[in-house]
């Protein structure tokens, strides 16, 4: 019974424990694994209702919180089921016009993974009309360049610090800008790009660092930069799609609220999870590339690509756009505490790139300081 109670017991501690409104990253990285901790606590429940054992005070009290753990998982997963209402319609038979759609593929390539002719190979079988790479270097850029010739409209931005990014464009893209919105290291993409049917879509390409032990020490500064440019968004009375590998899963409290606060829709929902991260592990597997859109676009296709040699799968997906399917999808509502948890969220990710930028000039100035001395 002991060991089913621990197992019930770590399920009860990371469903409450990642309630906690904090932005450290041993906080958050309770939102990563939602499934797996679904997983683990119905196994425990199952084993605690069939254990020979006695119905004593502590085994119900473990079962009642395992119950509410699970409630708490369930609730913040199904909407990326079939048994939940989607939120972005499907474009069906005479309805599909592709003077209006947009293909899109992004992979994070893993900068150091040399298996390019994969990626390659995918992009060459399915034609999209925007490539997105994330993690890309200059040797990346070298072995990209086959391509090309399909794609005369590029952004690149290759950088050797695992955050570079290329953009790639069969379409004509107007008013590029590639902006370092908190962090001098780390780019994001923002551009036009005109469809077919000579209506302009803004794109916005983000990869902000992950609250990790190895990378950012807490989710601050991203959550800032995605909440930044939801904050741009809401302002826009145009077409719009986010896309990138935004460190952060569908299900998280800041991903929610900057589809609220951004106006945004999620083809996931009521689909499935497109789970792209860890592409090596079945088991630890969640949904970290991301492609949000406007109303006025429906779903044609979207699907997870192969393995392609990195630790992320790439995603492509295909969109219409129409009015037709603005009068008939609606963005989620935004209450007056989504947009002061907003702006407080941005004004500490600003406020903390601002002290980190002085601690950066500091060390230098000391650095240079000490090379005087010792000269």
């Amino acid at each position: 019974m002991i060991w089913v109670e621990i197992i019930a017991g770590l399920v009860i501690w990371l469903s409450f424990w990642s309630l906690i409104p904090r932005d450290e990253w041993w906080f958050r990285g309770a939102d990563f694994p939602r499934l797996q901790i679904l997983a683990l606590g119905v196994i425990a429940f199952v084993l605690i209702l069939l254990l020979d054992a006695p119905w004593d005070l502590r085994r119900q009290i473990v079962l009642i919180a395992l119950i509410a753990a699970l409630a708490y998982q369930l609730k913040m997963v199904l909407p990326y089921t079939l048994i939940w209402k989607k939120q972005v319609k499907k474009v069906r038979g005479e309805q599909l016009d592709a003077q209006k759609q947009l293909s899109l593929l992004v992979s994070n390539v893993l900068t150091t993974n040399t298996k390019y002719h994969l990626l390659i190979e995918e992009i060459e079988k399915y034609q999209p009309d925007l490539v997105l790479t994330l993690e890309t270097d200059q040797t990346w850029q070298n072995e990209l360049s086959v391509i090309e010739k399909d794609y005369p409209y590029r952004v690149p931005v290759p950088l050797d610090n695992l955050y570079g990014m290329h953009l790639y464009s069969k379409l004509e893209l107007s008013d590029t800008e590639v902006k370092f919105i908190l962090s001098d290291e780390i780019p994001s993409i923002h551009t036009t790009v005109k469809l077919r049917s000579g209506q302009p879509v803004q794109i916005y390409c983000l990869h902000p660092k992950p609250p990790s032990p190895t990378e950012a020490k807490d989710s601050t500064l991203r959550d800032a930069e995605l909440l930044i440019v939801g904050d741009q968004i809401k302002d826009l009375d145009e077409s719009c799609i986010v896309m990138g590998d935004l460190n952060d899963v569908a299900w998280s409290r800041t991903t929610r609220l900057f589809q609220r606060i951004s106006g945004l829709l999620d083809p996931r929902v009521g689909r499935h999870y497109v789970n792209t991260f860890h592409a090596d592990y079945p088991l630890l597997r969640w949904s970290l590339d991301h492609v949000f859109h406007s109303t006025d676009f429906a779903l044609v296709e979207m699907k997870r690509l192969p393995h392609m040699g990195s630790d992320h799968f790439p995603v492509y997906v295909v969109l219409q756009t129409g009015l037709v399917f603005e009068q008939i999808q609606q963005e989620l509502e935004q209450t007056e505490a989504d947009e002061k948890e907003a702006q407080d969220a941005i004004q500490e990710g600003i406020q903390k790139a601002e002290r980190e930028e002085k601690m950066v000039t500091d060390e230098i100035a000391q650095d240079y300081k000490n090379g005087v001395k010792t000269s």
